[in-house]
């Protein structure tokens, strides 16, 4: 495996941070790509438009988990507009790179981090779609990252 991988991408998979649920989480998201099995749902607490707290619970494999990891590093104490503009070549990027065929490990991070906020905004009665963009839906989107 670590042929394949930067010690960055070994060690958020070896020692994840973040793991766990957040009780008191005000945005939930959970993503899920059915051909490779990745299941990633994250946690945010949300005071003033500021993540003061992202948890995450991954099912997948070790680049999924890396990739949930790194996210959640990058948008902790951010804002929700900084959290939005994180792209998954930015998490892949902060990880060292990942092989072409786990890319799609960052695209489920990145579109994590945007079904939370949807949950965010739309628990606060705002369409989230002006803001977050794509609604997640993925078997009806086709859009490339």
């Amino acid at each position: 495996m670590s042929q394949m991988y930067s010690d960055k991408v070994m060690d958020h998979f070896a020692n994840p941070r973040n793991v766990g649920e957040l009780e008191d989480a005000n945005a939930v998201g959970e993503v899920g790509n059915a051909k490779c099995g990745d299941i990633m749902k994250m946690y945010m607490k949300i005071e003033d438009g500021v993540i003061e707290d992202v948890k995450f619970k991954t099912y997948g494999c070790g680049a999924a988990v890396a990739t949930s990891s790194m996210a959640t590093e990058m948008v902790k104490g951010k804002t929700v507009e900084e959290a939005l503009a994180l792209t998954n070549r930015a998490v892949a990027d902060a990880l060292d790179g990942l092989p072409p065929v786990k890319m799609h490990c960052s695209v489920l991070a990145e579109e994590a981090i945007k079904a939370a906020l949807t949950d965010y905004y739309t628990r606060q009665g705002i369409d989230p779609e002006p803001i977050v963009g794509c609604n997640m839906d993925c078997d009806h989107c086709h859009h490339e990252h």
